[in-house]
């Protein structure tokens, strides 16, 4: 019989294409992994991968056993979500979230939230969004933070706050003194970026209707995966970025009176959620965390509603 772990085995080579990589995601060594798969195929007495070709390729009876596995995989973790339903939230749950949040949202709660659920076993990754996306699918993870709306029809949205955009100049910027901006004051030449795949970018981008961008040094092409990084820049240079509410937290009291530009109304804003997959189980433990979440928002993020914002699309 196949055991639930060789199918396990089986679906992670089919996701990653890779023995030795689907081998450490599943923290085990690859000759076990190997071994596993090689009994599994003994048993069903065809190949499911053909390991001849590099990536290595699924055989097309392979491809039927994978698509029937998928559904077995995702029975079987519905029977163990029932399991752990308990009146008190309990069990494993992976969280994903995109790097533009985890680093101001995740210290808001993670404290709270341990102490409040010790029996949640909480793990949580950094991911873009598109790659938060594919894992739900994937059931690889439990939920994800990030900014919506992704009208994605097998994701559920729970929207958790709405959070205002602020321009960040540096001193010699031509916007420094001014108390309140527009988009349209937005220069297209001096604004510093992070780098493709985050969604924050794609919406810099629209708010700053960004179609022919030079670099704000014309002999250097940067872009960041760090909003923190951005700010070092700014601050000992030229330019300017878009931040976040919650990453302006993290500015001196002097840079949010004279570096940070509010926007006049509507003012661009994301929409943060938590979001899952609609087959998902869990519903105590995402209660709890958004519960959590909300609990510990600052106040002036929970008073902000959609008059007189702009939610910008990712």
């Amino acid at each position: 019989m196949i055991t639930m772990t060789q199918i396990e085995y089986i679906l992670a080579v089919d996701r990653l294409r890779h023995f030795g990589r689907a081998a450490e995601a599943c923290n085990v060594s690859q000759p076990s992994l190997s071994a596993q798969i090689q009994k599994a195929e003994d048993l069903i007495e065809f190949p499911i991968f053909d390991r001849s070709k590099k990536p290595i390729k699924v055989t097309d009876q392979g491809q039927r056993f994978i698509d029937q596995a998928k559904q077995v995989l995702t029975e079987h973790k519905k029977l163990i979500q029932l399991s752990e339903n308990t009146t008190e939230p309990t069990g494993q749950f992976k969280l994903g979230v995109i790097p533009t949040l985890s680093s101001y949202v995740i210290p808001l709660f993670i404290e709270s939230f341990s102490k409040r659920y010790p029996k949640v076993k909480l793990r949580i990754n950094e991911h873009k969004t598109e790659d938060i996306v594919q894992l739900l699918r994937d059931d690889q993870l439990d939920a994800g933070l990030l900014v919506t709306p992704l009208n994605e029809p097998k994701v559920a949205e729970r929207r958790l706050f709405l959070e205002p955009f602020y321009a960040f100049v540096s001193n010699d910027h031509p916007l420094f003194s001014r108390k309140r901006i527009k988009e349209t004051d937005l220069d297209e030449n001096s604004v510093w970026l992070l780098d493709e795949g985050h969604c924050f970018r794609d919406q810099v981008i629209r708010v700053c209707s960004l179609t022919n961008r030079h670099p704000v040094l014309e002999n250097v092409q940067f872009e960041s995966g760090s909003l923190q990084t951005l700010v070092h820049l700014i601050r000992r240079g030229r330019g300017y970025t878009l931040l976040p509410y919650l990453a302006t937290q993290d500015l001196t009291s002097k840079e949010r009176q004279t570096n940070l530009k509010p926007f006049q109304k509507p003012v661009p804003t994301r929409e943060v959620s938590l979001v899952f997959s609609r087959s998902v189980l869990k519903t105590r433990i995402i209660d709890a965390l958004e519960d959590e979440i909300l609990k510990n928002l600052p106040k002036s993020l929970k008073d902000i509603n959609e008059s007189g914002s702009e939610i910008i699309d990712i």
